[in-house]
C-alpha cells in the first residue's frame, strides 16, 4: 500500500493561515490561454495571478498533460544547496518516481551525489540554458514559472521562433533555447499565488517545487536543501559554482523563514530530509 502524506490536510492548516485544498492540476491547459484582466494584490512582481494571457500562445492540448499516472507517486525534489555534496544519494534519487530539479542545476559531473534521472525541471527565463539537453533526460518535462507576463512573452518567442525582446527582465533570458517543444510545460499560475500570498517571504524556487510535490506526489522526500549560517559568508552556497553566502546579502529571499517552513514540515511528516541538515 502506498505511504500516502495523510498529514497534508494539517499540513495545509499549520503552514497558511487559511484552508487550500489539494490541487494536483499542475500545469496551464489551451483554455487558460485567454485574456482576462483580473485586478490582483499580489505585489508587482507577482501579478500573474492568471491575468493577462496571452491570446496567440495557442498549442496543442496534447501539448500540456502531465503523462505519469501512477497510483503512488514517490518524488524527490533535489535542491541546489551545497549540503547535497558528498552524500553519494546519487542512485537512491535515480529510484524515486518523479524527480524534481531546479533551474540551471547541472547533472554531469555531480551524478554521484545528485542522480541523473529528471522528470521536471522548475524554471524561469532568467534560469533557463540556451541547451537544456545537456542537463537533462530525453523525456525531462521542462516547466517554466510564469512570474510575470514577460515570462510568457519569452516562452512563445522561443516556441515560435519570434524576434527576441529582453526587456523587463532582471537578468537576460536566452536568445536560443534547444528544447523540445513537446516537453515544456507552464506552471499553473495557482501554486505562485498561493505562495505568496500565504508566507511571509518570497519563496525560491525550490520552496515552489516542494510546494507543488506537496500538492501531487503522495510521498515527498527532499535533498540539497539548507543554507550555511550567514555568519559564515565564504560558505559556498549551491553544489556547483562558487557563489558564498556573500552573494545572498542582495537577496529577496528569506532563508531563515524558509527554513522555519520546510522544518515545521518534516517536522508533522509531511516530507522528509534525506541526508542531515541543519
Amino acid at each position: 500500500m502506498c505511504p500516502v502524506t495523510k498529514v497534508f490536510s494539517f499540513f495545509l492548516i499549520l503552514l497558511f493561515s487559511s484552508r487550500i485544498k489539494r490541487r494536483t492540476k499542475l500545469f496551464l491547459k489551451l483554455e487558460d490561454f485567454l485574456w482576462r484582466r483580473n485586478a490582483s494584490k499580489l505585489p508587482s512582481q507577482y501579478l500573474f495571478d492568471g491575468s493577462l494571457l496571452p491570446r496567440n500562445l495557442n498549442m496543442p492540448t496534447s501539448f500540456f498533460p502531465f503523462p505519469h499516472s501512477l497510483k503512488c507517486k514517490m518524488c524527490v525534489v533535489v535542491g541546489n544547496s551545497f549540503a547535497i555534496k558528498k552524500t553519494s544519494l546519487g542512485s537512491a534519487i535515480n529510484k524515486y518516481d518523479v524527480v524534481i530539479r531546479l533551474n540551471n542545476a547541472p547533472v554531469p559531473g555531480y551524478e554521484e551525489d545528485v542522480g541523473n534521472k529528471t522528470t521536471m525541471r522548475i524554471f524561469y527565463p532568467e534560469s533557463a540554458i540556451s541547451n537544456p539537453r545537456l542537463h537533462n533526460d530525453e523525456d525531462t518535462l521542462m516547466v517554466m514559472v510564469p512570474f510575470k507576463p514577460h515570462d510568457l512573452r519569452w516562452l512563445k518567442e522561443m516556441l515560435y521562433d519570434e524576434k527576441r525582446d529582453r526587456r523587463g527582465f532582471w537578468k537576460p533570458p536566452p536568445l536560443i533555447w534547444l528544447v523540445n517543444r513537446s516537453n515544456v510545460r507552464v506552471l499553473d499560475p495557482h501554486f505562485m499565488h498561493q505562495t505568496v500570498k500565504q508566507m511571509p517571504f518570497q519563496p525560491t524556487t525550490g520552496f515552489l517545487a516542494v510546494f507543488v510535490a506537496l500538492n501531487y506526489c503522495d510521498v515527498v522526500h527532499i535533498a540539497g536543501f539548507g543554507y550555511p549560517p550567514k555568519s559564515d559568508q565564504q560558505q559556498p552556497i549551491h553544489y556547483f559554482e562558487n557563489n558564498t553566502m556573500k552573494a545572498m546579502k542582495s537577496s529577496p529571499h528569506d532563508i531563515n523563514h524558509e527554513a522555519q517552513a520546510l522544518k515545521r514540515l518534516e517536522e508533522v511528516g509531511a516530507l522528509m530530509y534525506l541526508h542531515p541538515h541543519l
